[in-house]
């Protein structure tokens, strides 16, 4: 099955390259298109795409805010910046949201492809660069819920970059059975996203800072 996929910017122009180098690749399926963060959200809810590519800075609803819905509302689409601003803000903002990627619309189609690949699979894949911006400005979960054994394992992987049917295999137990426990280490952390995630495995020593989203 083809990864469905919805582009959002307020530039027709952007959408239609995106929709034409993204159509060449058959692994992917461009499902719709949006022009603002509330069209977004309404456009996910009918369409139901696996991954969502977001600009940040669009009239009526910004895609920061519509990240945070969608991840609230929609919490199984996977959502990757796409955005021509690289700022520590807007890094921050982003994740802090919900999103799973951050990435410069000046990203190579190939690389693209890639980060939406890995987006669908659940992978937190972060350059040295974002990793570094964001451990240094995200803050730590408050009063985190203890985790159980399965769930610090689970937590570990997620933090190496692995996917869930990684995960699966590694510790020989079900994608279902590890979808259930990435949502309640989530929910105990109180963070949006797998990157979050990721960052306090970091920050608590569960994970090194080198393996971090190591592929």
């Amino acid at each position: 099955m083809p990864i469905r996929v919805l582009i959002v910017d307020d530039h027709s122009v952007v959408r239609q390259g995106l929709r034409m180098f993204l159509g060449l690749d058959a692994g992917l399926e461009i499902v719709g298109e949006a022009a603002n963060g509330a069209e977004a959200i309404d456009r996910a809810r009918e369409l139901s795409p696996d991954v969502v590519l977001m600009d940040l800075l669009m009239p009526v609803m910004d895609g920061i805010t519509a990240i945070g819905h969608l991840r609230k509302e929609l919490p199984e689409i996977e959502v990757i910046a796409l955005t021509s601003v690289l700022e520590d803000a807007s890094v921050v903002a982003a994740v802090r949201a919900g999103a799973i990627g951050y990435l410069l619309k000046n990203t190579e189609s190939d690389a693209l492809c890639n980060a939406i690949r890995a987006a669908a699979e659940g992978q937190v894949q972060l350059s040295p660069e974002a990793a570094s911006r964001l451990m240094r400005e995200m803050r730590q979960p408050e009063n985190p819920d203890a985790l159980t054994e399965r769930e610090t394992e689970v937590l570990a992987l997620i933090a190496r970059g692995r996917a869930n049917k990684e995960i699966a295999r590694d510790l020989q137990i079900g994608e279902k059975t590890v979808k259930t426990h990435v949502s309640n280490v989530l929910s105990k952390l109180g963070v949006q996203s797998r990157t979050q995630a990721a960052l306090h495995a970091v920050r608590t020593g569960l994970v090194p800072a080198a393996d971090l989203a190591r592929s």
